[in-house]
């Protein structure tokens, strides 16, 4: 995004990408430059008064418009614009470009999980399996690009950004906790295995991106004629199958390339390796059985990942930043529970500690940026809003209390510099950070949620775990805030609709007395955690663990283990069930039997 501005920072013209020279009717920056300068020139008046307009539609975009209180009816008429906007041939909303969209897809798994709509769920599997069958995941190094741009999901545009891998990988793990499809769960365990590859700072933090292009081409680093691919594979690799070699058919590739220019329309030669289909299908036409194609399938990949690895790769954007960060510490915390994976706890603690040494001031308020040794500029609200979020997670998945500790001091930090005078919304920067023509208060999702839906539902969490209505009183505040917005467009809202799903309920607060490291203990957790159970908080009463957790929970001190057994305390709506030491009926308490 480019903006040209006034000196007392009006804006007055913006636009998107901006080459430097013009090509195929965008205007070059070289063209564009002398134009812009005739127009401050000889028609400043005019621009002014476009800037002062373009300041009252930013501030007015921050005003209240609450309506109401909020309730379920938003969430059915969220449900019915993206059952409107869904692709049913090929998955996602709407046509092209398609944009992974990971927010609404929790969305719509909480919605299926609150409904029980067969079509809600349909429209999850259905994107998430097109969007992993199709180019714009890379099927040699894993992870996916930022974009598709046809309505298939087969021609991308190759930026990776960390964003768009912790979102989808939270996605995918979802996914496998709600249907148990293993599909989903390898796909969550590949974005993993590619950011832990090549998105990790030796520091164990994540970088931001890689680029599209290497050797002034897009896509370069990805693409693969069909005498490459040759090259690449030994001849026993590809045997002739039915009417093509092997390698072609599983990845769809073809003489004249299936890569089209995006500018002309016309085939490059070039190819995109993708699957196009569910494994069992391809192994159905080949005549083979599904562990010979995977088997075969794997062997090429690793062959294709070596030889790609010589080429020049797109250049790495290595700074780090707090917020997506924080998006990358839930996603590994949600899958480290889902998947018992150490490693991915170990690695999202990692990055934690490291923020916390590294980027935080002498007064403990984060920084949003981190590169070459130096933290730099003062953090926005998607900085904290996202890490406490990753501190959240990474508490139900490690039980270690001094992550809820610092959630709730970074909490109040957010609280005090954030929030309006009403505390019923908070603005994207802090009050004493660079002053802006307008500090705006936004709710409307982009590429990730809002800050202003992530915290709240922060608070209504934070709120179950401590006992304090105070941060539950602030979430319904903002909640009635944005209703008027909200109900003008719900689908533009998911992230939010997903807080105040938590908030409607059923939800649930859940306290398991006993040791962490028994085996009742970890046969109950697993129990909680193998179900997909999104409106819930979970807290560990160790009597061995004297970590501080009955200070930020008092009201556990009373909800210990019977006869020495691990013991599940279930409540919902200050409400709590007899306990029990078994997990089936802890299950059943929870709506899942």
């Amino acid at each position: 995004m480019h903006i040209v501005m006034s000196p007392d920072k009006k804006p007055f013209f913006a636009a998107t990408y901006i080459p430097k020279e013009t090509r195929f009717g965008i205007i070059g920056m070289l063209e564009l430059v002398p134009m812009l300068k005739n127009s401050w020139k000889d028609r400043r008046k005019k621009l002014m008064e476009s800037g002062d307009q373009s300041i009252e539609i930013l501030r007015s975009g921050s005003e209240k418009t609450g309506a109401g209180k909020p309730d379920s009816s938003l969430l059915d008429s969220a449900y019915k614009e993206l059952e409107t906007y869904f692709d049913s041939l090929n998955g996602g909303f709407g046509n092209a470009p398609k944009f992974p969209s990971a927010h609404h897809l929790f969305f719509l798994l909480r919605y299926y999980n609150r409904t029980g709509s067969v079509n809600a769920l349909h429209m999850v599997e259905k994107t998430l399996s097109s969007m992993a069958h199709g180019g714009i995941y890379d099927h040699i190094g894993f992870g996916f690009h930022r974009y598709s741009t046809d309505a298939r999901w087969i021609l991308p545009h190759f930026e990776k950004m960390l964003y768009d891998q912790a979102m989808l990988a939270m996605a995918y793990t979802e996914a496998y906790q709600a249907t148990g499809g293993d599909a989903y769960k390898i796909t969550a365990k590949e974005i993993f295995t590619y950011v832990l590859r090549d998105m990790t700072s030796s520091d164990g933090t994540f970088y931001s991106a890689e680029d599209a292009d290497s050797e002034g081409m897009e896509g370069k680093f990805y693409l693969w004629t069909l005498k490459e691919l040759d090259e690449a594979l030994e001849p026993d690799d590809i045997p002739t199958v039915s009417d093509g070699r092997f390698a072609e058919k599983i990845f769809n590739t073809e003489e004249p390339g299936n890569y089209f220019d995006t500018a002309t329309g016309g085939k490059t030669g070039m190819n995109i390796l993708y699957t196009g289909r569910p494994v069992p299908e391809i192994a159905s036409e080949l005549h083979i059985p599904e562990n010979v194609l995977r088997q075969r399938r794997e062997k090429i990949r690793q062959r294709l990942f070596l030889a790609r690895q010589s080429r020049v790769r797109p250049q790495k954007d290595d700074k780090i930043l707090t917020d997506w960060n924080g998006l990358m510490i839930a996603s590994l915390a949600k899958a480290a529970e889902a998947f018992g994976e150490q490693i991915y706890a170990d690695t999202a603690a990692r990055a934690v500690d490291f923020i916390l040494s590294k980027m935080r001031d002498r007064d403990g308020r984060l920084f949003h940026r981190y590169r070459d040794g130096e933290a730099a500029i003062p953090a926005y609200l998607n900085d904290y809003a996202f890490l406490i979020w990753g501190l959240i997670e990474l508490y139900e998945t490690t039980f270690e209390a001094r992550y809820l500790a610092t959630a709730l001091e970074l909490n109040d930090d957010m609280i005090k510099h954030f929030a309006n005078e009403e505390k019923d919304g908070f603005y994207f920067t802090a009050e004493d950070a660079e002053q802006l023509p307008v500090r705006r208060i936004e709710l409307h999702d982009s590429a990730v949620p809002s800050g202003n839906s992530i915290v709240m539902l922060n608070l209504i969490r934070l709120s179950r775990i401590t006992g304090n209505t105070k941060f539950e009183n602030m979430a319904g505040m903002l909640a009635q805030r944005f209703s008027g917005n909200v109900v003008k467009y719900p689908s533009a809202y998911t992230g939010f609709l997903c807080a105040l799903d938590f908030a409607l309920g059923p939800s649930y607060e859940v306290v398991i007395a006993g040791n962490k490291d028994a085996a009742d203990t970890g046969i109950m957790l697993k129990s909680l955690r193998s179900n997909f159970i999104p409106d819930k908080v979970v807290i560990l009463n160790d009597p061995g663990r004297p970590d501080g957790i009955k200070d930020i929970a008092p009201f556990i001190r009373y909800q210990t283990s019977i006869g020495g057994r691990a013991t599940a305390y279930v409540c919902s709506h200050e409400r709590c069930e007899y306990p029990t030491t078994e997990p089936e009926r802890m299950l059943e308490l929870l709506n899942m039997k």
